[in-house]
């Protein structure tokens, strides 16, 4: 552990083994349970009409989906019902790349040119390839018609038994009763066109099927697929599917998942402006903390035409929504451009998950959630970083470097990523570590159902459709009528916040940790950008659990501290040549009383890269040390000598 890594307060390090596969989500003994209803019996009607062993077809079904149906939302690929049948056409009407047309400067460096996206070509529906099209092929096989295969689970899980008896036929295998003998239709099934990533994918199918999986879907039903431990799948079938090989080249990935090298250009293109991202040799010239989550609201093809350009922004890898499959564009040593914040950027890694949708009322595939957690287990023991939120930053919670850069800060992967099941694949559940007047809570709602209304995910001002969703909302008192918390820094005339999917203003998200600063009832309230932020937490259905960590304050004698979104090293440690980068505070104050729970404790840092040649960069640290702290829906950073640290 770094000497000056603050120790983790909360959670006990759990068996890699949760990497491959997630523990049985099945409920405790003696607890309420659903019956097994329609949804188990649809999956064994389909399997004996086409054919297709019943493991098989439920196995591959929660890769895909968890057996959920998610009302008829299509995924971040167009994937729809428990069988993610694809049907991405409908949705290219609205694509826009994630780095395009944005305020943000993905690079986040004042002390150059903003660097932001370029844009990029949306493919044409001809375009697409097979993998986004699959529900088409899954209605001309069952003869039923797509719109029933979007909505109707049934038919659903129908298109997909027929896709897996075709890959079957295909092969030139008989229809069997042994799951063994599906290894190879399965592995077709992925859409994976380069054999490791089929292979991949297999695996975790038939690994599901050795251990067993049991859950109550987003329906209210019970599916269970008991254990088969004995089954030993034909592996050599894959041969047959004749896939090409990935590209070779330096890949730093876990052998747990398909990763390939696509890399990003290092190139100067005139007036000494170059891209599209910076050399450097961490972590021996500096340590890397961070790991930040994105998704890209781009095909995969447009995702690596977009990562290839010199003149776009760049990040380390991105990760394919239907087969999870994982491209590595830069060397970890390397630095990004894509979190919108030097300081984060310098010191961090970045992961560009798949989806193409405008409107985040949309969901992500088992498969990418499970190669993301591989990978981002990978890094954080190579480089010894804590699996918390604040270290493991969706971008939304990366926050501005200055007062004008807060409201251009980007807002994926949104309220709809699922923190809580990405951090149970992590081996790093979220459960409490506290008894019930603990001083630090941890939000963790029920995603499946916790449903707050969000709007704008289609038209401004519209609600968007029912949805799972791991944040909640802050009001400035402790009723569900009250307004909701201002963010002065989104908002610098004290605008209310808003319901809208890209508010971050008076929101709190799964994983996130805070001071508790009063309870009433069914009402907890937290310490947040410098106010008290009530949000509902009965405890009949907690959206919380009560923690322990380290806390902050302002020290004896300061009525308010500044709040700082990079942590930069002072004027004096700046070398002759570099020039000095001002340390500005944002809009808000951490007041005398406030608590914030607390990250890292990190010497001041700045990257000095300004040109092509990387002889010329410099890592300028100073004797400044700051405190990186959840102050609201973003991290933040306070200077050590302003505050004092205790144990909640």
């Amino acid at each position: 552990m770094s000497p000056n890594r603050v120790p983790r307060a909360v959670g006990a390090v759990a068996s890699a083994a949760l990497l491959l596969p997630l523990l049985s989500a099945a409920p405790p003994a003696g607890a309420d349970v659903p019956e097994a209803g329609a949804l188990q019996g649809q999956f064994a009607r389909a399997a004996a009409r086409h054919g297709v062993p019943e493991s098989v077809l439920l196995a591959v079904s929660y890769l895909q989906s968890r057996w959920d149906a998610h009302g008829g939302a299509p995924s971040v690929t167009g994937g729809y019902g428990p069988m993610h049948l694809t049907d991405a056409v409908t949705a290219l009407a609205e694509a826009a790349p994630h780095h395009s047309g944005s305020e943000e400067d993905a690079r986040g460096d004042a002390s150059r040119a903003p660097r932001t996206g370029a844009g990029a070509e949306i493919p044409s529906p001809e375009q697409l390839p097979g993998r986004l099209r699959t529900l088409e092929r899954a209605s001309a096989l069952s003869g039923i018609p797509a719109e029933e295969l979007r909505t109707d689970p049934a038919a659903n899980i129908e298109g997909g038994a027929a896709l897996l008896a075709a890959a079957q036929r295909e092969s030139g295998l008989p229809a069997g009763a042994d799951p063994a003998d599906w290894y190879g239709a399965v592995a077709a099934y992925s859409g994976a066109d380069d054999s490791a990533t089929a292979a991949t994918y297999a695996n975790d199918v038939f690994d599901v099927i050795r251990t067993g999986e049991s859950r109550t879907t987003d329906s209210g039903q019970l599916v269970t697929l008991p254990a088969a431990p004995q089954v030993a799948p034909a592996t050599e079938q894959l041969t047959a599917l004749g896939l090409r090989r990935p590209a070779g080249g330096p890949v730093e990935c876990p052998r747990s998942v398909a990763c390939e090298w696509i890399p990003a250009p290092y190139e100067e293109f005139g007036d000494g402006d170059y891209g599209n991202h910076d050399k450097a040799n961490r972590p021996a010239s500096q340590s890397i903390d961070y790991i930040v989550i994105h998704d890209t609201e781009a095909t995969w093809d447009v995702t690596l035409k977009l990562v290839q350009d010199p003149t776009y922004v760049s990040w380390q890898y991105s990760l394919r929504s239907s087969d999870g499959h994982i491209a590595q564009h830069l060397p970890l040593k390397d630095v990004g451009w894509h979190a919108g914040n030097w300081f984060v950027n310098a010191k961090s890694v970045g992961l560009e998950h798949e989806g193409f949708l405008t409107s985040p009322d949309s969901w992500y595939t088992e498969a990418m959630y499970r190669t993301s957690a591989r990978l981002v287990r990978y890094l954080a023991d190579r480089y010894d970083i804590p699996l918390d939120r604040q270290h493991v930053l969706g971008h939304d919670t990366v926050p501005g470097t200055v007062t004008s850069t807060i409201k251009g800060m980007h807002t994926d992967p949104g309220p709809y990523w699922d923190w809580a099941h990405y951090f149970k694949l992590l081996g790093r559940p979220i459960t409490p570590s506290a008894g019930p007047r603990a001083g630090v809570v941890t939000i963790r709602p029920e995603y499946g159902t916790h449903r707050p209304v969000y709007t704008g995910c289609a038209t401004a001002g519209e609600a968007c459709a029912p949805h799972g969703s791991g944040a909640v909302r802050l009001h400035t008192a402790p009723s569900a009528d009250a307004p909701l918390v201002k963010d002065i820094g989104l908002r610098p005339g004290g605008q209310d916040s808003t319901t809208g999917v890209n508010d971050t203003g008076a929101r709190a998200s799964t994983g996130q940790s805070f001071a508790v600063a009063e309870r009433q009832g069914d009402w907890t309230a937290i310490w947040y950008l410098g106010q008290k932020a009530w949000f509902a937490n009965p405890k009949a259905e907690p959206t919380a659990v009560n923690a322990r960590g380290l806390v902050l304050t302002p020290r004896e004698g300061l009525a308010e501290v500044p709040v700082y979104g990079r942590a930069y090293p002072e004027a004096s440690a700046y070398p002759v040549g570099v020039p000095v980068q001002s340390v500005s505070p944002l809009p808000y104050k951490l007041l005398a009383g406030q608590r914030y729970v607390v990250g890292d404790r990190t010497p001041g840092e700045y990257y000095f890269a300004p040109v092509f040649d990387p002889t010329g960069h410099t890592v300028v640290q100073g004797q400044e040390e700051y405190y990186e702290i959840q102050f609201g829906h973003r991290v933040a950073f306070v200077k050590a000598a302003d505050v004092r640290v205790s144990q909640s």
